[in-house]
């Protein structure tokens, strides 16, 4: 692998900006990341455009797919962030706006399969809409992933490289509140206060959390009423959820379902579904052990694995009973952050690691 051209990739990566609600910026760096392929791989990939978010798909070999590399090329950067954020190399470390989460990542994918003597069988998908839930993708995902002996995902490590050996699920919902409106000063009896009722709500919901199971539900953005003199008659807030079972997430489901309201007259709605099904610590038990092995042998420090709250689109092939293990890609940190960053010493050994586990499932597949 030749160090100076993957940086050079990465940051051309990195400099065409793709936030996720910009279509248009994400078709942008579509066609970069094709170009880079195109150079990697010698092939260039299917595009896939789904409600006008484009996804990339490379299929190696005519034989059925084996193993599914996954990763996206979205970020959470709006457009502009290259101005206050520009990417550099300096003192061995990489910056930029999606560098570590995960335009690295995407890199590595590439440059892991092509180090490979026979790609046969490898499914590499790149999507485009994973940091807000993978809504077009989700399909796509869980159709290359049907079948396949592993889903590796090149998502960025935990702290300190650790790969994702766990990852909760994941449910949005929105509460909404209906009161009556009436002049605050005049007549505020007359009205159903859906900024008290909302009060009421938020800290039942906060009460669902169990930090001895690991779940945690957390009330965030939150709105009530439209001018300072006027009782609100409409509120509403979202609430993220993250859980380590399937159990858990059916008791706050249904816990979420049985909200009632405190002030009479008053009224509640419930809107919002599961976002990503949780990835158990069984999803890659047997490919974290084989990882471990493949370390040793490439003489790479021993790997740790770290089971963390955030979902990727890794909970959705394990969901599917799929072996799956994430966090294979770039070593840094400041994933959504002003000090996002990749450790460029680490890049060589990682790659050649994602290489190695693919032939290895690939050996064992066939």
């Amino acid at each position: 692998m030749d160090l100076p051209t993957m940086l050079a990739d990465i940051a051309e990566l990195v400099g065409c900006e793709s936030p996720s609600a910009d279509l248009a910026a994400v078709a942008r760096s579509a066609d970069t990341v094709s170009a880079v392929g195109q150079r990697l791989l010698g092939a260039s990939p299917e595009r896939i455009v789904i409600d006008g978010r484009t996804h990339l798909r490379w299929r190696f070999g005519a034989g059925p797919a084996r193993v599914l590399v996954l990763g996206h090329h979205d970020t959470v950067w709006p457009l502009g962030s290259l101005a206050t954020h520009p990417c550099t190399v300096d003192g061995g470390v990489l910056r930029g706006p999606g560098c570590f989460d995960m335009k690295a990542g995407v890199v590595m994918a590439m440059c892991a399969i092509a180090a490979l003597p026979d790609r046969s069988g490898v499914t590499l998908l790149i999507t485009g809409d994973e940091e807000i839930g993978s809504p077009t993708s989700r399909g796509l995902i869980e159709t290359e992933a049907a079948g396949c002996a592993a889903a590796l995902v090149l998502e960025a490590s935990a702290p300190g490289g650790a790969l994702k050996t766990a990852r909760k699920g994941v449910v949005g919902y929105r509460v909404g509140v209906h009161g009556r409106a009436a002049h605050a000063g005049l007549e505020p009896e007359k009205g159903v206060n859906a900024a008290v009722e909302l009060a009421h709500q938020l800290l039942a919901v906060a009460a669902l959390a169990d930090p001895q199971r690991g779940t945690t539900v957390t009330p965030t953005v939150t709105a009530a009423g439209t001018t300072a003199n006027t009782v609100p008659a409409q509120g509403e807030f979202t609430v993220d959820v993250r859980v380590s079972d399937a159990a858990e997430m059916a008791r706050v489901d249904a816990a979420m379902k049985a909200l009632k309201p405190v002030l009479p007259g008053a009224s509640i709605e419930l809107g919002g579904k599961s976002n990503r099904p949780p990835m158990p610590a069984s999803a890659s038990a047997e490919l974290f052990a084989r990882a471990q092995t493949l370390a040793r042998q490439l003489n790479l420090p021993p790997l740790t694995g770290a089971a963390v709250g955030g979902g990727s689109d890794g909970n959705f092939t394990a969901g599917l009973g799929v072996p799956t293990l994430d966090g294979l890609g770039a070593v840094g940190g400041g994933a959504h952050a002003d000090d996002e960053h990749v450790l460029i010493d680490e890049l060589p050994g990682r790659t050649a690691l994602v290489s190695a586990l693919i032939g290895d499932v690939l050996g064992a597949a066939r």
